[in-house]
C-alpha cells in the first residue's frame, strides 16, 4: 500500500471483534484496518473463520464482542441491507444469483435502493418510472461492458458459464455503489484461464472504481500476485500479517497450512 494512503482514515476498522457459538469462539480478538484503495487478502486453513469474519462485517452475524466501524461510524447491529446502504457489498463462496432472471435484471436489482418512483408509478408507467428504468438499464449495460459481457445481457443467468456467473456476481456488487468490496473465494471452481481473467477483472475494477477490496481466497498464486497486504487467521485468531513476501516466509503461517512435527 502506498504510504500516502496510510495517512487517510480507515474505511473499515474492527476492535477486538469476536463471536462465540455456544462455548466455541469462532472468531476472537480480530483487529483489522483497511484504507482507501487497498487490496488486502484474508487467508487461513479451511475452518479458520474467514467467512465468519465476512458474515460479521456484513451484518449476517451479530458480534458477541468487539466493534466494527465503517467510515468512522459504528456498524454493530446493522442488518445486511443497511451495510449495503452504508457502502459495503460482498460476493459469496457459493454463487448467489437470481438464476431465473436475465443477466441485465440481476444487475438492475442492485439499483433498488436508488429508486424514487412508487408502486402506483410502476403500475401506470409514470414518466418518473420510465426515466429511472431507462437510467438503470443504461447503467447496468455500462457495467456489463466493463466485464465484456454486454452481449450476454438478455441471457438467463443460470445459462452463463461458471466464470461469467462469478463476474456477474461481482458486477452486481459494484452496482450497489459500494466503497468496500468483500470477495469470498471468487476463484473457487475456476480453471487457470478463468482465474487469470478474474485477476485482470479485479485489477480493472479496483483502478476504475477506486474501491477498497478485502479478499478471501485459497488460490495462493492469485493472492500473492494481487494483494498488497495479507492477514492470516487460524482457529479464529490472527496469527500473522504483512506483505506477501513476509507471509510466505512466516513460520506460523507455514505451520498452520502444512503442520509441524512435534
Amino acid at each position: 500500500m502506498a504510504e500516502a494512503a496510510l495517512d487517510n482514515k480507515p474505511v473499515l476498522k474492527t476492535d477486538y471483534l469476536g463471536i462465540a457459538f455456544g462455548g466455541l469462539k469462532a472468531v476472537d480478538d480480530f483487529n483489522i484496518e483497511l484504507y482507501p484503495g487497498e487490496l488486502v487478502g484474508l487467508i487461513g486453513p479451511n475452518g479458520a473463520g474467514k467467512t465468519t469474519v465476512f458474515n460479521l462485517l456484513t451484518g449476517v452475524y451479530k458480534p458477541t464482542e468487539g466493534k466494527i466501524f465503517f467510515e468512522g461510524k459504528l456498524l454493530n447491529g446493522k442488518k445486511p441491507y443497511q451495510c449495503v446502504a452504508a457502502g459495503m457489498a460482498r460476493t459469496f463462496q457459493n454463487i448467489r444469483l437470481f438464476k431465473k432472471l436475465s443477466v441485465l435484471d440481476n444487475i438492475k436489482v442492485a439499483f433498488g435502493k436508488d429508486i424514487r418512483y412508487k408502486l402506483l408509478g410502476s403500475v401506470f408507467r409514470s414518466s418518473l418510472y420510465k426515466k429511472e428504468e431507462d437510467d438503470m438499464d443504461r447503467r447496468a449495460r455500462d457495467l456489463l461492458k466493463i466485464f465484456h459481457m454486454e452481449d450476454k445481457a438478455e441471457y438467463v443467468a443460470e445459462n452463463l458459464p461458471y466464470g461469467q456467473q462469478r463476474k456477474l456476481e461481482i458486477a452486481r456488487a459494484l452496482a450497489t455503489g459500494m466503497k468496500l468490496l468483500l470477495l469470498d473465494e471468487p476463484a473457487a471452481g475456476m480453471n487457470p484461464v478463468e482465474t487469470d481473467e478474474l485477476l485482470d477483472c479485479i485489477n480493472l475494477i479496483r483502478e476504475r472504481f477506486k474501491i477498497t477490496i478485502l479478499l478471501i481466497e485459497h488460490d495462493m498464486s492469485l493472492v500473492m500476485k494481487i494483494c498488497e497486504r495479507i492477514v492470516v487467521i487460524d482457529y479464529g485468531r490472527i496469527i500473522a500479517r504483512g506483505t506477501p513476501d513476509e507471509i510466505s516466509k512466516d513460520p506460523k503461517v507455514i505451520a498452520a497450512y502444512l503442520g509441524t512435527d512435534d
